[in-house]
C-alpha cells in the first residue's frame, strides 16, 4: 500500500499495545465458542488471531527481516484470507471446522512473530520508510480485525439458545429521543479524500473534486423506536419501499426485523454482546442491510446520503464517540445536548447511497498488498463513521468501509438525508 505522505513513528510498545488489545478481546470466549460457525462470513476468534499474525510474517518478516525463517508452512495456507497472489487458501466458509492447530499453538505463533517484529521495528523500520509504512498498515489491519472479532463473537453467541453474554453491562435509564432536526448544506464544488500526513488506507485517496447539490442531513441516527414504526406500517411487506434486489432478499430470506431481533410474548427482544433483552427504543437501530436502510429512507420520504455528502458534513465534526474503548460494544442513545450532527462517529457504521469504487487516479500498490482494498471495488456500498466496536482513533472523516448490500452482521445503521 502506498502512503507516500506517511510520517508517523511506530515503536515496539505501540505494536505490543495493539497485540495485547486483540488478546484482551479474545480472552473471554471458551475454545468451544471460538470454533462454532454458522454463516460463511463469520471466522473463529482463533483464526483472527492467527491471520493478523500471518500478515506480519508474510508481508514484513519473510520479506524484510534478514535470517527470518517461516514458522509453519501449513499456517501460510490456513491463515491467508483473500490474497490470491500470496498462495492457496483454506475456504472461508470452512474456517470454523478446523479444530487444530489449537489456541495454544496459535498463541505460540503470535509470540514467535512478536519477537521477530520487535527486531524489525527496532532495527529495520527506522531506516526503511517502506517497511515502516507496512508496519503501520499492519497495525491498522489488526485494529480492523479487532472489530471483526467482536462482530463474529456476537454472531457466534447469538445462535446459542441459552443467550450467553460476552460481558456484563448495567441497564441504562431510557432516554428521551429528540425529534429529528435537519442541517442544511449549500453544496457546490468540494474536495473529498485524504489530505495531510496522517495514516490513511489507499482507497481514501487521491483527494479530488466533487460537485454537490444543496442537501440536508438529519442531526441524529435512526433509532429502534423509529424502526418499530416502519415495521408497524408493514414496511417489510410493501414492495413500493424496496429496490428490486432488496425485495428479492426480503422475500427469500424472510426478513421481518433487523438481525438479532426476535419476537417474544413480551414484544421484540434483541441479542447483544451483553445479553438478551427488550429492544430499547432510544438506541440507534443496528444490524441492517443496505436494502433495509434504503427501504426505510424511502418510506420516511427521505434518502441515504452520498459518501461525498457525508464526508463534507463530517469533516468539521469532532471525531470522538462511542467506540470500543468505552467497553460498551453496543450503540448508545443520542445525547440531546449535542450540537451539530450527533453520533457522526462511533455507535454504528452509516450506510451511504454510494457504490464502492475507485476515486479518480486511484492505483493499487504493487504486489500482494495491492489486493487489500482495490479488488473489492464492485457490488458493494460504502459505509462511514465507525461503530461501537471500532478502535478509538482508527476512523476519520475520509475512512471508507464497504459491504455487500445484503450483509447485516456488522454494526450498521443509517442517518437520513434529503435534498434542500
Amino acid at each position: 500500500m502506498s502512503n507516500n505522505s506517511l510520517r508517523l513513528s511506530v515503536t515496539v510498545n505501540d505494536y505490543q499495545a495493539i497485540r495485547d488489545e486483540t488478546e484482551a478481546l479474545a480472552a473471554p470466549l471458551s475454545p468451544e465458542d471460538q470454533q462454532i460457525q454458522s454463516m460463511a462470513d463469520v471466522s473463529p476468534t482463533k483464526w483472527h488471531r492467527a491471520h493478523i499474525t500471518w500478515f506480519f510474517e508474510t508481508f514484513l518478516l519473510l520479506e524484510h527481516l534478514p535470517g527470518y525463517e517461516l514458522y509453519d508452512e501449513m499456517f501460510q495456507y490456513l491463515y491467508n484470507s483473500y490474497y490470491v497472489s500470496a498462495g492457496e487458501r483454506h475456504a472461508r466458509d470452512k474456517r470454523g471446522l478446523i479444530s487444530r492447530p489449537s489456541n495454544d499453538e496459535v498463541t505460540a505463533y503470535r509470540r514467535h512473530v512478536d519477537t521477530a517484529m520487535q527486531r524489525l521495528i527496532s532495527e529495520v523500520a527506522p531506516v526503511d520508510q517502506g517497511v515502516h509504512d507496512l508496519v503501520v498498515l499492519g497495525l491498522h489491519h489488526e485494529q480492523q480485525h479487532q472489530e471483526l472479532l467482536l462482530m463474529d463473537i456476537k454472531h457466534v453467541l447469538s445462535v446459542n439458545p441459552t443467550h450467553p453474554k460476552y460481558h456484563e453491562l448495567a441497564d441504562a435509564t431510557p432516554a428521551t429521543v429528540p425529534a429529528v432536526e435537519w442541517h442544511d448544506f449549500d453544496g457546490g464544488l468540494i474536495e473529498i479524500g485524504h489530505v495531510g500526513d496522517g495514516f490513511h488506507f489507499d482507497n481514501e485517496g487521491p483527494r479530488h473534486q466533487r460537485f454537490l447539490q444543496p442537501f440536508r442531513l438529519a442531526d441524529r441516527l435512526v433509532t429502534n423506536g423509529d424502526w418499530l414504526e416502519f415495521m408497524a406500517a408493514d414496511g417489510y411487506h410493501d414492495p413500493l419501499n424496496w429496490l428490486s434486489a432488496g425485495w428479492g432478499a426480503v422475500t427469500s430470506e424472510g426478513w421481518q426485523a433487523p438481525l438479532y431481533w426476535e419476537p417474544t410474548e413480551n414484544g421484540w427482544y434483541v441479542h447483544t454482546l451483553h445479553g438478551f433483552g427488550p429492544v430499547a427504543h432510544d438506541e440507534p437501530v443496528c444490524h441492517i442491510s443496505y436494502f433495509e436502510a434504503d427501504a426505510y429512507a424511502r418510506w420516511a420520504g427521505a434518502r441515504l446520503p452520498t459518501e461525498a455528502e457525508w464526508e463534507h458534513a463530517a469533516c468539521t465534526e469532532p471525531t470522538d464517540g462511542n467506540f470500543a474503548s468505552t467497553g460498551r460494544f453496543h450503540p448508545t442513545p443520542v445525547d440531546s445536548s449535542t450540537r451539530g450532527l450527533s453520533q457522526i462517529f462511533g455507535d454504528v457504521w452509516e450506510w451511504t447511497s454510494s457504490s464502492y469504487d475507485a476515486y479518480p487516479g486511484f492505483r493499487p500498490a504493487a504486489g500482494a498488498v495491492g489486493e487489500y482494498n482495490g479488488k473489492f471495488m464492485v457490488n458493494q456500498y460504502v459505509l462511514r463513521g465507525g461503530c461501537c466496536a471500532t478502535s478509538a482513533g482508527h476512523t476519520r472523516a475520509t475512512y471508507r468501509n464497504f459491504f455487500p448490500t445484503h450483509c447485516r452482521w456488522m454494526f450498521s445503521g443509517l442517518r437520513l438525508a434529503n435534498d434542500r
